[in-house]
């Protein structure tokens, strides 16, 4: 993929070895015994960060602990080095300071051993979390917007950039929207710079595989993956035996390069103290196996590593070169707990069409009366009637509070609900909110061309920018397609705007050939279902990768309510027949 970076050499090293990190920063600081004083004073005691300000001494002779043991890569000593983090020791004004002064020291000692040995040795910018878990809905924990959350990680990016870094590496996460935020942060950094590195995401999953807000190793493939990262994978937690499936699970559907950076095994307390028992040489041969049946290409370690745990794996690893593994590839979408794949089988996919003011006069009081309470039973009732999404639309002509309502609709049903989220608004601005609030990998619905490009290319801007999959309607400046062939030509057209000009995968756009209510008695739409059904297939023979989507219940609009039900189960089966994928429907009242 080209991203035009002005050093991709982390990159190119990879294709010809396994890159190793190194281990553990704050273990081997902790070891030397270190005073209050040169740490800086009783304010600043205990922030290992602020020791490259104040006693630089101490985390060169880590880093050349390492650098001697022969690993590729060191990380800055900047995990706990963002704006909210440095606050906790009233360091928050000294941002680019701190994290400027240990990339430069990192620099420093990565090429004078790159000179001294010919190995080349490179820094990744260690970028760990801010502290607070936007996910949730705790006003405590979460109580930061998404900008300013984007603007930390981009505020420390950008000085660790300018003092020299390979790569940027956001690690130890446990919220994955806190994931986003800083991948976008990242790209801030870029643009501001003028320098583009890669980045390598890196989230911990507890003892259950799951991160510590609940998303399971499937949930963060699907919503990173197609993020402008260049590596994912796993650090700290557990020791490698708790990462086996999970990483088998990376290793076998990951587009991606994968990591795997543990910790000396689980901890143990020891007379109050964190004891990491796991040795030097099973920790090796661990990781040894991941990189030979897994295919992993980074390695290293976290908490309780030293020196001795990283000359074993670098021992161990220089024999193995770049393992291939063939790779399976689904695509999905995501809640914030795991992925749900768009095929399924049987056919089609779901989605749940009652968390929608447009079309239920029952939600649509729910939302008036802002009873979330309710509005939650729904989600799950819909979840319990076989939904695989949730359509979320929120807009009331009654009052002009659409983003706030969708935000807390979004932060309601994500905690609890598994099912994917389809944000439904017109409103572009409702839209990223929305992208910026939910945790996993969400549909957009919908955009289309009937009011020319501006609106449609803000919107797959948005799809672009958040790995959002989108419905694309096939409506342009003419009006609705109501022919196959007219409905198959703005398809074409949509297409080429998505991909070739705003770098959407073909798997990430949904067509929908519209649905023609029968009720209108006109001959104009007397053969609408059949032209429905014909473009169904007509896209999906012409557009290879593209799923197609419809919304079903609009056939039988303005019927009786027995005979809705049985002819939109008919509509449901001729357009699965025709390759649909896809359907907004009730799901209770869908027959087989």
């Amino acid at each position: 993929m080209n991203r035009n970076y002005t050093n991709r050499a982390y990159l190119d090293a990879m294709t010809k070895k396994i890159m190793v990190f190194d281990g553990a920063m704050g273990t081997n600081l902790q070891r030397q015994n270190l005073t209050a004083e040169q740490f800086g004073g009783e304010r600043t005691n205990g922030c290992n960060d602020f020791l490259v300000i104040s006693y630089p001494q101490a985390v060169e002779k880590v880093h050349r602990s390492f650098l001697e043991v022969g690993v590729d890569v060191i990380e800055t000593c900047t995990f706990r080095s963002n704006r909210l983090t440095l606050k906790e020791y009233g360091l928050q004004d000294r941002v680019a300071e701190i994290n400027h002064a240990a990339a430069q020291l990192a620099r420093r000692l990565a090429d004078e051993f790159t000179r001294a040995t010919g190995q080349p040795r490179f820094v990744a910018g260690s970028m760990g979390p801010s502290g607070k878990l936007p996910s949730m809905s705790d006003p405590e924990l979460s109580n930061i917007s998404f900008a300013d959350l984007k603007g930390l990680f981009a505020e420390q990016a950008s000085a660790l950039l300018e003092g020299g870094v390979d790569l940027l590496l956001i690690e130890t996460s446990q919220d994955i929207l806190e994931v986003k935020a800083a991948i976008l942060g990242c790209e801030e950094a870029f643009t501001k710079t003028g320098i583009r590195v890669p980045i390598q995401a890196q989230v911990t999953l507890d003892t259950n595989g799951r991160m510590l807000l609940g998303t399971d190793i499937t949930g963060v493939l699907a919503i990173l993956e197609a993020l402008p990262i260049d590596v994912i994978g796993l650090n700290c937690s557990t020791g490698p035996d708790l990462m086996r499936e999970p990483i088998s699970f990376l290793g076998q559907n990951s587009s991606l390069p994968v990591s795997c950076i543990p910790n000396a095994g689980l901890p143990l307390n020891v007379d109050g103290q964190a004891v990491y028992p796991l040795e030097p040489d099973p920790f090796a041969k661990s990781l040894f196996e991941f990189a030979q049946k897994n295919g992993v290409r980074v390695v290293g370690g976290c908490c309780g590593t030293t020196p001795d745990h990283l000359k074993a794996l670098v021992e161990k690893i220089k024999t193995l070169p770049p393992v291939q593994v063939e790779k399976q590839h689904t695509p999905v979408l995501a809640s914030a707990i795991q992925a749900q794949p768009i095929e399924q089988e049987p056919k089609p996919f779901l989605i749940g069409e009652r968390l929608n003011t447009q079309g239920s006069r029952n939600f649509k009081k729910m939302v008036l009366e802002n009873d979330y309470e309710s509005m939650l039973t729904l989600a799950q009732q819909q979840l319990n009637s076989g939904a695989h999404g949730l359509d979320l639309c929120v807009a009331l002509t009654e009052r002009s509070d659409e983003a706030e309502t969708m935000v807390k609709l979004i932060k309601t049903i994500s905690a609890t609900i598994r099912l994917p989220l389809v944000i439904d608004s017109t409103e572009p601005d409702v839209i990223e909110v929305a992208l910026q609030t939910a945790p996993g990998r969400c549909l957009i619905n919908s955009t289309h061309l009937e009011g020319g490009r501006t609106k449609a290319d803000r919107i797959l801007n948005l799809a672009k920018d958040y790995n959002a999959a989108i419905i694309l309607l096939t409506i342009d400046e003419q009006g609705m397609a109501k022919t196959a062939e007219r409905k198959l030509e703005v398809a074409k057209r949509l297409y080429s705007i998505a991909v070739d000009e705003h770098g959407l995968r073909p798997e990430d756009l949904i067509f929908d050939a519209l649905t023609f209510t029968l009720a209108t008695g006109s001959e104009e739409f007397s053969h609408s279902a059949i032209e429905t059904l014909e473009g169904i297939r007509r896209i999906k023979a012409e557009l290879p990768g593209v799923f197609t989507s419809l919304g079903v219940s609009n056939v039988s609009f303005g019927l009786a309510p027995n005979a809705r039900a049985v002819i939109n189960s008919v509509m449901l089966y001729h357009a699965v027949q025709a390759g649909l994928d896809m359907a907004i429907v009730n799901p209770a009242t869908i027959t087989p």
